[in-house]
């Protein structure tokens, strides 16, 4: 069994969020929702620190107060709704990597995924430190896909046409190769890929499946907040 790789989990949270204002601050189970990804994370017993990158100053002081890291503000070319998440892992790292020493990946775990457990984090790291080879690949979370490939159709010239073909149909569900989804859940990211900001999805990626409904949660929407609600205040919940 491989030893772990010396890990900054970097929690990203821009305070402009459009379809839920404020999400990440507003208070899920007794607690805002971007410490529920702090404290997976501080939990897991995996990570070197917990950096949480953001552009606003209230997002800032609730990370502080859960435990994270917040040296600065992310910069406004960073903040924008166009920006990508590689400048945002790029920047942070750079940061961290000449004030407190090299690490071997990053932990990416966005704050609209609270059920993500420290467990499921552990096991993530595990996979990717368990990679044989030279290279380490990405690591990223997925579940189940909620409607499979051969049951999806594109409307092309008037018609339905099934993503993968009409032969597919013919088969029973137990048939089909299982298909998956990214839930955003996590993403372990070999360092040196987050400091060349390459692609996290590319070929090679490994899955690490996650197959509890909550866990794969990524909130979004006010429909998304009401049942992270009330799973939230439901018993055995964090």
């Amino acid at each position: 069994m491989a030893d772990l790789p010396r890990l900054l989990a970097l929690v990203p949270a821009r305070g402009g969020s459009k379809r839920l204002p404020r999400k990440n601050v507003l208070p899920l189970g007794g607690r805002p929702l971007i410490q529920w990804s702090i404290a997976a994370a501080l939990e897991s017993g995996v990570c070197a620190d917990v950096l949480v990158s953001t552009d606003d100053e209230e997002i800032a002081e609730t990370s502080r107060a859960g435990g994270a890291m917040v040296p600065w503000l992310r910069p406004t070319e960073l903040a924008t709704d166009t920006a990508g998440s590689a400048g945002v892992i790029t920047h942070a790292l750079a940061w961290y990597e000449q004030t407190h020493g090299a690490v071997d990946a990053v932990l990416l775990l966005q704050p609209t995924s609270p059920f993500r457990s420290s467990e499921a984090i552990r096991g993530a790291v595990r996979a990717y430190a368990d990679q044989s080879g030279p290279t380490r690949h990405p690591v990223v979370s997925v579940s189940p896909a909620a409607s499979h490939p051969a049951w999806t159709f594109s409307w092309l010239d008037g018609e339905l046409r099934p993503s993968l073909g009409w032969e597919p149909l013919s088969l029973r569900s137990q048939d089909l190769t299982p298909a998956y989804a990214l839930n955003g859940a996590l993403y372990v990211i070999p360092a040196e890929d987050a400091r060349a900001g390459r692609p996290i999805v590319r070929p090679g990626v490994l899955p690490f499946v996650m197959t509890d409904a909550r866990e794969s949660l990524d909130i979004d929407t006010a429909d998304d907040w009401a049942l992270a609600s009330h799973w939230a205040d439901a018993p055995g919940a964090r």
